[in-house]
């Protein structure tokens, strides 16, 4: 039986330390699994009662019929290790264990995870958790679960897979997600993922026919290669994936590193990350269970740009926000062009010409209403309508509902509705209709942007050993590794604080070189500017006197001269590897304030010259190197030739960071005139 089968349709499930009180955690999944008709064998493991909640218990694993195909190991965190052990000594396929108590607990349950690794070496039984409450096929009756949520009386079946870290927001998209019609084929709660990460869970299920989109609630990006192999293979199948990840602020990053143990990760790096796994990242919980109809409806298909959208309303302040929420995620509201507008007024759609098609109360009636949505969607200029219902839609949906359902059946283009008033009959209509439809202008723009702005999979670069050992180059030997890389640098010679004139025409830059500081302008260690040979000895004089006031032990033993380089702008291009994401690429505004500034674009490596002109484009600082108003142009191919450099650094750079690279004039190139390396 493979993992798949073991997690989602096992025969037989055991429940160890399970309880005779149904409204017990212990005793929750026995009455789910007989709630829900599952059909396997249940074997309740207890041994102090014949039977628990009317089924015979057993005493032990070792005195069950058969092997089952999945444990559920309810006992609290004292049992867990005995109760692991007896599974692997009987060849249990999947255990998973509810209980919390390891690695998020000091040092206590740190030696608790190491003893549970320990019994799992060498065998062939996978741990879902520990700290997980469950996993639930909604088509089989497999309610695997504590979740007091899933007590539901019916889950509706669809082909929606639930991925979370936190095992309360499965019922939470459960709920909701029920509230808003969607159907779901079962969830998952990976907890600490001491083994089984969720990205194998998600990977393991892909070939389930009962799955068609995935939805993944993340507190970290941990195990990332595991998450990027599921997405690739969720991308090749046809199974688009969206998701929800915390940690935008640092607060919300300090939370989910102390509520899960795993290290939360910059932010920027886990967003290029779930870009560049094609994963669709929304900023709102509605967002992401409002967005997955239209997942499903757009599919792993991406799209060369941001959508160009038209807006149809009855009611102008309810589309205006739309139009607002779109605007701020750069996404263009489009005015209908003139043909499009003859159209509409032959089919007795009269509205005035603008970025929204304000029907007004004539839009509440449906022939006016399908006119005009099946001409928008008709029409070559869009790429995706949004419907907005008014006042009507609260207490008439029949006025509206009919309408946008019928216009939506008929197109090949993407049809969504928001409706401003609170409407559940209507929202629930649509939803059976497969509209995608929003009760929020901020959930439609966060889903939106989020789906139609994913970048194409990219597949995984070669795995790179843990680094053992690292050392810091000097600048020197930085400049050796990019020319390697093909980036032009600075011409430079190195001296010893006795020379008496630069071996580099000036004029000249002169910097204290050692690898032991990276920041030279903050010991006095950098003098710019130099014309002359008495300039030359004064600027050396001044750093030699200089740097050991400002760093008691450290001597000036070799200095970087260097050719001074004056261009249109600067800019900051590093790579960085990191533990989860790979190498990943960055460019933002250079100078001394990169650090403070937040305009930067990330990418995973490799980056390719499309990517690049692209990463270009997302940094506000360099649109005045495109030639703006009237500008002199900056030499931005040789910058996109840059990155691309750049980003095939081998495996043994660890970090290399050019702070600034000089951009030139249009067709002059760019010029690296700082560098930290560190390699492997």
């Amino acid at each position: 039986m493979s993992l798949g089968q073991s997690l989602l349709r096992p025969r037989s499930v055991a429940l160890v330390g399970a309880s005779d009180d149904p409204a017990k955690t212990g005793g929750r999944p026995m009455a789910f699994l007989r709630h829900a008709g599952f059909a396997g064998a249940i074997y309740p493991v207890n041994p102090r009662r014949e039977t628990v909640q009317g089924v015979r218990a057993y005493p032990s694993l070792a005195d069950l019929p058969e092997v089952p195909d999945h444990a559920f190991i309810l006992a609290p965190t004292d049992g867990v290790l005995d109760a692991v052990s007896a599974c692997v000594e009987r060849g249990v396929p999947v255990v998973t264990v509810l209980a919390g108590g390891f690695a998020e607990e000091g040092e206590e349950g740190r030696a608790r995870e190491a003893e549970l690794r320990r019994i799992l070496s060498g065998g062939s039984t996978r741990l879902l958790g520990p700290n997980s409450i469950g996993i639930v096929n909604a088509t089989n009756g497999l309610r695997l679960t504590a979740n007091g949520a899933f007590a539901e009386p019916e889950i509706r079946q669809g082909g929606i897979f639930v991925a979370s870290h936190s095992g309360s927001m499965i019922g939470a998209i459960l709920s909701r997600g029920l509230g808003k019609g969607l159907g779901f084929a079962g969830f998952v709660s990976t907890g600490s993922e001491l083994d089984l990460t969720l990205g194998e869970l998600c990977e393991a299920t892909l070939d389930d026919p009962s799955i068609e989109t995935y939805a993944l609630f993340l507190e970290s990006i941990a195990h990332g290669a595991d998450l990027r192999r599921f997405a690739l293979a969720a991308a090749s199948r046809g199974k688009p994936v969206i998701a929800y990840k915390l940690g935008r602020s640092k607060q919300a990053a300090e939370l989910s590193q102390s509520h899960t143990g795993a290290i939360a990760g910059e932010d920027g790096i886990a967003d290029a990350f779930l870009k560049d796994c094609g994963i669709a990242r929304v900023e709102t919980l509605e967002g992401l269970i409002e967005g997955l109809p239209l997942l499903r409806r757009v599919g792993t298909r991406v799209a060369p740009r941001l959508p160009r959208t038209a807006v149809v309303t009855t009611t102008g302040g309810g589309a205006a926000m739309v139009v607002d929420q779109l605007g701020l995620r750069g996404i263009e509201v489009a005015v209908p062009s003139e043909a499009t507008m003859v159209t509409l007024a032959e089919r007795g759609v009269s509205a005035p010409r603008g970025r929204i098609l304000d029907l007004t109360l004539a839009g509440t009636r449906p022939a006016i209403m399908s006119a005009a949505l099946e001409t928008l969607l008709a029409a070559p200029e869009f790429d995706l309508v949004v419907a907005v219902a008014g006042s009507s839609a609260r207490f008439q949906p029949e006025l509206l509902v009919p309408a946008i359902a019928g216009a939506a059946s008929k197109a090949d283009r993407p049809l969504v509705a928001f409706a401003a008033p609170e409407a559940p009959e209507a929202l629930r209509r649509l939803a059976e209709a497969g509209v995608p439809c929003f009760r929020t202008p901020e959930a439609c723009g966060d889903a939106v942007a989020a789906i139609f702005g994913r970048r194409a999979a990219k597949p995984m670069a070669p795995a790179v050993p843990r680094r053992t050992r690292e050392r810091q180059l000097d600048e020197a030997e930085g400049y050796t590794v990019l020319s390697r890389f093909g980036l032009p640098v600075a011409p430079h010679a190195v001296v010893e604080p006795d020379a008496q004139a630069s071996p580099v025409p000036y004029p000249v830059a002169v910097k204290l070189l050692s690898a032991e500081v990276p920041h030279k302008t903050e010991l006095g260690g950098v003098v710019l500017g130099i014309g002359d040979d008495d300039a030359f000895r004064a600027a050396v004089g001044r750093i030699s006197e200089a740097v050991p006031k400002a760093a008691p032990g450290l001597a000036v033993e070799r200095l970087l001269v260097q050719s001074m380089a004056r261009g249109l702008g600067e800019v900051l291009l590093s790579v960085h590897r990191d533990a989860d994401a790979g190498l990943v690429v960055m460019l933002a505004a250079g100078g001394i304030l990169a650090e403070i500034h937040e305009d930067r674009s990330l990418r995973l490596a490799p980056v390719d010259r499309t990517e690049a002109e692209a990463m270009i484009g997302e940094v506000n600082a360099l649109q005045a190197l495109a030639g703006y108003r009237g500008r002199p142009k900056g030499d931005l191919a040789a910058l996109a030739d840059a990155i691309v450099a750049i980003s095939q650094a081998g495996p043994e750079i660890i970090e290399a960071e050019i702070n600034p690279l000089i951009v030139l004039a249009e067709g002059q190139g760019v010029v690296a005139v700082d560098a930290v390396v560190t390699t492997r």
